[in-house]
């Protein structure tokens, strides 16, 4: 007879999706200005808007560069393993991806995007420090440095508590979640699992994932495009990857969509919001509020009333 795992040492699984733009980092109201605006003069809108365009170029930069994007931007997938069926495990180390990948988008083009995929996949591992030569490394670090205190410290306080769920539970039971996914896997020592719906194109996002310093605690098979078949199918995909008995599912971020989708779905919806005062902003928004919301749809895991008694 197998032994009963006890409630102290089991919790649910928390899945968080999180939207990238205006929710972990800042970019569009950097360069249309509207950050600046919302504090009523107090912060340089030419300032903001510098910043922005100097991310915009670094993103661009780097994607053409580093990550094929100039080859395959029109080549859009909603994740990084979509064409996982048509790669044949290829040793990519010596491949010449001067391959002639092009029109028309067939198997044997399929084929060669998804080695490109691969590839991304291996580098994002990687992170940057070990892709960037010194120079644009330091050029990146200096310019998080300068948003991040721009911005009171957004990036780093949404990077701060994306790391806390990512390790906050690393030293109890894994739920007992299919380790298998559709298109990737669940690491069982990380038993809450961050998220990242967006509406931006895969790569691009990617690379920001990377330059904004999120690449350790976002796994790059669980960042999504919603850009071709929108939030609410990106939604289902993940719930039917991660769900289970016991899963929760949380959505936090900053437009209608993720919000609607949401509902649809039936999860808490948490909505982010740059203006100085709003409730939900970074820094500010904390775990323990995440779990509050969470709690008004699921009800209190006995996880946490044992806490609570002890």
């Amino acid at each position: 007879m197998e032994q009963a795992v006890s409630a102290t040492e089991v919790r649910p699984t928390n899945v968080y999706i999180w939207d990238m733009d205006e929710t972990l980092i800042l970019l569009k109201s950097l360069l249309d200005g509207t950050y600046a605006h919302a504090f009523g003069g107090s912060k340089d809108y030419s300032k903001g808007v510098e910043v922005g365009k100097l991310w915009e170029k670094q993103i661009l930069k780097v994607c053409d560069e580093n990550f094929f994007y100039e080859q395959i931007e029109d080549y859009d997938e909603p994740f990084i393993s979509a064409l996982s069926e048509y790669d044949d495990g290829k040793d990519l180390s010596d491949y010449d991806f001067n391959d002639g990948f092009s029109f028309p988008y067939d198997d044997s083009n399929k084929r060669k995007l998804a080695y490109r995929h691969r590839a991304i996949a291996n580098k994002y591992k990687k992170g940057l420090r070990n892709i960037l030569d010194q120079q644009t490394m330091e050029q990146c670090d200096d310019l998080y440095t300068m948003t991040d205190g721009f911005t009171d410290g957004w990036l780093s306080s949404g990077r701060a508590l994306l790391e806390q769920i990512s390790y906050k539970n690393t030293s109890v039971a894994p739920h007992p979640v299919s380790s298998q996914t559709s298109h990737g896997n669940i690491d069982a020592k990380c038993q809450d699992i961050n998220v990242l719906v967006t509406s931006g194109s895969l790569i691009p996002s990617l690379v920001k994932c990377m330059l904004f310093r999120l690449g350790d605690v976002i796994f790059h098979d669980n960042v999504y495009s919603s850009c071709e078949v929108g939030k609410l199918q990106c939604f289902i995909w993940i719930r039917e990857r991660f769900g289970g008995p016991g899963v929760r599912f949380c959505v936090i971020g900053d437009g209608m969509e993720e919000c609607e989708a949401a509902e649809r779905m039936y999860w808490p919806f948490i909505k982010m919001d740059f203006h100085p005062n709003a409730t939900h902003r970074f820094p500010g928004l904390t775990l323990g509020m995440i779990e509050h919301y969470m709690e008004v749809i699921y009800g209190p895991s006995d996880a946490d009333d044992n806490d609570k008694e002890l």
